[in-house]
């Protein structure tokens, strides 16, 4: 039988209006999930929509995956 998995995505940014994002803030974001059995899938960089005005913010999507148990 082949191995199930479950993914999550996590939307990162460092605030609503422009910044770079952190270093440490994807740290914190990949040690937490490691700690709920999660491991790193992929990191994508995107322009994410922020809430004011047009256009977006740097940011990232990190996906993760572990087996379904």
């Amino acid at each position: 039988m082949a191995a199930r998995y479950e993914y999550r995505v996590d939307e990162i940014r460092e605030g609503m209006i422009g910044g770079k994002m952190s270093g440490d803030k994807l740290q914190k974001v990949l040690n937490d999930r490691a700690r709920e059995g999660w491991q790193l899938k992929a990191i994508t960089a995107v322009e994410v929509k922020g809430r004011i005005g047009p256009g977006g913010v740097e940011g990232v999507l990190v996906t993760f995956e572990r087996p379904v148990v």
